[in-house]
């Protein structure tokens, strides 16, 4: 038996859909005896033990499920076989659907979407109007922003940010400390890792090459980019620095900067190879 909640005797019909709006028997977590909840199709769509609760305008629909201490609230849906739970919050406009799953800690907000297989967990966040769908993971820190887009078998993880307009899918993995923001594109086998920045127009289909160069600076290089510390340029760019010995100012010794020049001759040479595969 039910005594966790009610219907108030409101339907609506949207899409096609009855909905019926809830109201709490009993108080539990942060629902006080006798609020009036969201909308559900039906009693399976809302776990009857646990904290768990849909509020607001948002409605649950199909076969999917939100339980633990889960919320879905404001103007959100979920629909589908979508399951929301452990103490993951969806709300906003956001829509989770498909076989998506959100568990965890994790948000999902905004006009964002989440759909398809996909995951987001741990303590994860995906809003503005981004999203995530295909088989793609987004776990740990990390968060999904803008209008950008996880898709395919890709992973987000670590405490890594995508955004802006950019796009990860294939089977490429963006973790660690690593942003992929602007209009980029990291796709196929690539690895975005470490402290590694990607921007602008670039496109990454192959493994990025993340070097700790000294204890001052990180190497990173793609493509023909390379950055060093917060500076980033084309490899004939750097050519002409180190050949003027430009880069030994912005070094406290000159181990550090004979380091970082070995580390940058390292990735010209892994970047040249790269090419030779492709």
């Amino acid at each position: 038996m039910n005594k966790k909640y009610g219907f108030t005797g409101k339907t609506k019909v949207v899409v096609g859909i009855t909905l019926k709006q809830i109201k709490a028997k009993i108080s539990f977590g942060i629902v006080a005896k006798g609020e009036i909840g969201g909308w559900i199709e039906k009693e399976s769509n809302l776990h009857t033990s646990g904290n768990s609760w849909v509020s607001g305008n948002s409605w649950v629909s199909g076969d999917s499920r939100v339980s633990g201490d889960s919320r879905v609230s404001g103007d959100s849906r979920v629909s589908g076989n979508a399951r929301v739970s452990g103490d993951a919050r969806v709300y906003g406009d956001s829509r989770v659907s498909g076989n998506a799953e959100v568990s965890g800690n994790s948000w999902v907000s905004g006009d964002s979407r989440v759909y398809g297989n996909s995951r987001v967990y741990g303590d994860s966040s995906v809003y503005g109007n981004s999203s995530v769908y295909g088989n793609s993971r987004v776990y740990g820190d990390s968060w999904v922003s803008g209008n950008a887009e996880v898709s395919g078998d890709s992973r987000v993880s670590g405490d890594s940010r995508v955004y802006g307009d950019s796009s990860v899918y294939g089977n490429s993995s963006v973790y660690g400390n690593s942003r992929v923001y602007g209009d980029s594109r990291v796709s196929g086998d690539a690895r975005v890792s470490g402290n590694s920045s990607v921007y602008g127009n670039s496109e990454i289909k192959l493994p990025v090459i993340n070097l700790i160069a000294s204890a001052e600076f990180n190497v990173t290089a793609y493509c023909d980019i390379v950055q060093i510390g917060c500076k980033q340029h084309k490899i004939k760019v750097w050519n002409k620095i180190f050949k003027e010995n430009r880069y030994l100012n912005l070094c406290t010794d000159k181990k550090s900067y004979l380091q970082c020049k070995a580390a940058f001759e390292f990735c010209k040479k892994a970047l040249k190879y790269q090419k030779s595969k492709e």
